[in-house]
C-alpha cells in the first residue's frame, strides 16, 4: 500500500479488485465515524490523478461527487429553482429542459462539462431551432448551473461562457386585414373565446394580459360619482367601461414591464362581448357548484381555473379556420392586427405605443413614469368606427 501527500492530505492508493483504489482521511464526522474521500482507477497514475482534483474541488468548497450530472443540476433546479414562477412558466421550462437540455448533455459529469460541449450542443440545435427558442434554452443551462454553483457543486459555469448561436428564422408575425379580422369576429360568436378575441383585437392587449385580466380590473364610468368603478361593484348598466391592464401570466403576477400598465377605455363591442360573457360565466358556476374556483378571472375555464395558454391556441385555430383562414394563426397576432389596423385609419406610432404598452417617443416615456395613467379613449374610438355601429346599431 502506496502513501504519498496530496496537498496537505496524507493518501494511500491500494491494489483492489482489477484496478487500484485512492484513499484520503479527513477525520471523522459528527456521528464519530471516520470520513475518507475515495477514487477509483485502473492504474496508479489514474487514481493519483483523480485524488488530485478530489483535493482542489475539496479545498475550493465544492461539494458535488464525480457522479453529479448535468441532469442531477437540471433536476434540481426543475425541483428547487423555480419558486414563484406561474404554473405555465413552469411547465414551459420543464418541456424545454427534458426535451433538449438533458437529452443533449444530460449524462456529462457537471465537474467535466466543458464551454466545448456547451457550444457544440447548441451549435447543434441551431440548425432547427428559432434563435428565441434557443435562448432560452440556453438559459436553463446556465440558471441550473448558477444553483448548482450556489451550492458548491461546480467551481464556475461554463454555461455563461458561451454565445447563443443564431438560429433558424421564425415564423414571421401576421396581421389580419380589416376583412379578416371582421371573419374572425364573426367565426368566433360561436366560441368561448369569444369575448377573449374581441378584446384582444380591439384593445391590442398581450395574450399573458388577457388571461390575468381579472373583474375588479374590469370598471364602468359612473357620471354622478365622475370616476371609474368596478363592475362586481356597478354592475354593466353604464355606457362607458375601460379594463385596468396591470397583471399579466407572468412571474410576480406583474405585466411585461413597468411601463406596460395601462387602462384602456373599452370599444362598444368589446364591453358588449364582456357583458354578455358576464352572464354565461355566471351560468357556468351555477352549473359547476362546488367544483367552482373562484380567482375573479375574467377568461377562465368552466371550473374557474386559469386558461392554458396551449388550450387558448387551439381554441382560436379553430376560429380561424372556421373563419376560412386557415389554422397557421396565433393568438398574439390580434395584437399584430390591433397595431395594424390603427396605423392603417392614420392613428399616430405616439398613440399606438400607448395603446400597447410599448416605450416609443420622450413624451411617452415621460407619461410611463405614472403608475396610474389615465384612461387612454382613442382605441376604443377608433375601433367604434371600424367594428361599432355598423355591426350593433
Amino acid at each position: 500500500m502506496a502513501k504519498i501527500l496530496i496537498g496537505k492530505y496524507e493518501a494511500t492508493i491500494y491494489l483492489e479488485g482489477d484496478g487500484y483504489t485512492g484513499a484520503i482521511s479527513l477525520g471523522f464526522g459528527p456521528d464519530g465515524k471516520r470520513q475518507r474521500l475515495k477514487r477509483k482507477g485502473k492504474t496508479k497514475a489514474v487514481v493519483k490523478d483523480k485524488l488530485i482534483k478530489a483535493v482542489k474541488a475539496l479545498e475550493s468548497g465544492v461539494t458535488a461527487s464525480e457522479t453529479y450530472t448535468v441532469r442531477d443540476a437540471v433536476n434540481d433546479w426543475l425541483s428547487k429553482g423555480l419558486k414563484g414562477r406561474s404554473e405555465n412558466t413552469v411547465t414551459k421550462l420543464r418541456i424545454l429542459a427534458k426535451t433538449h437540455v438533458i437529452p443533449g448533455l444530460g449524462k456529462i459529469k457537471l465537474q467535466q462539462l466543458r464551454a466545448d460541449h456547451v457550444d457544440e450542443w447548441l451549435d447543434a440545435l441551431a440548425k432547427k431551432l428559432a434563435t428565441t427558442t434557443l435562448r432560452e434554452i440556453h438559459s436553463v443551462l446556465k440558471r441550473a448551473i448558477r444553483q448548482a454553483q450556489a451550492r458548491d457543486m461546480v467551481l464556475r459555469n461554463v454555461a455563461d461562457l458561451v454565445t447563443t448561436p443564431k438560429g433558424t428564422d421564425g415564423r414571421p408575425s401576421k396581421a389580419l386585414t380589416r376583412q379578416q379580422a371582421e371573419a374572425v369576429l364573426k367565426a368566433a360568436e360561436s366560441s368561448e373565446l369569444h369575448a377573449y378575441v374581441v378584446i384582444s383585437l380591439t384593445t391590442g392587449i398581450r395574450t399573458e394580459e388577457a388571461r390575468a385580466l381579472r373583474w375588479d380590473h374590469v370598471v364602468a364610468w359612473v357620471p354622478k360619482l365622475k370616476s371609474w368603478h368596478p363592475v362586481t361593484e356597478v354592475g354593466f348598466k353604464h355606457t362607458k367601461f375601460a379594463i385596468y391592464v396591470w397583471r399579466s401570466e407572468r412571474e410576480g403576477g406583474d405585466t411585461k414591464t413597468r411601463k406596460s400598465r395601462r387602462t384602456l377605455e373599452l370599444p362598444k363591442l368589446a364591453a358588449q362581448a364582456l357583458r354578455q360573457h358576464h352572464v354565461n360565466q355566471a351560468a357556468d358556476k351555477l352549473k359547476a357548484g362546488e367544483a367552482w374556483q373562484d380567482h375573479n378571472l375574467v377568461f377562465c375555464t368552466s371550473v374557474g381555473t386559469p386558461l392554458d395558454a396551449s388550450n387558448v391556441r387551439r381554441a382560436f385555430r379553430k376560429i380561424t379556420k372556421d373563419a376560412g383562414l386557415g389554422t397557421t394563426w396565433s393568438p398574439r397576432e390580434l395584437r399584430h392586427s390591433f397595431v395594424s389596423i390603427m396605423s392603417d385609419q392614420g392613428v399616430p406610432i405616439e398613440t399606438i405605443a400607448d395603446l400597447v404598452g410599448h416605450a416609443g417617443t420622450s413624451v411617452t416615456e415621460a407619461v410611463y413614469r405614472h403608475q396610474l395613467r389615465p384612461v387612454i379613449t382613442k382605441g376604443a374610438h377608433t375601433m367604434n368606427t371600424i367594428f361599432g355601429d355598423s355591426r350593433h346599431g
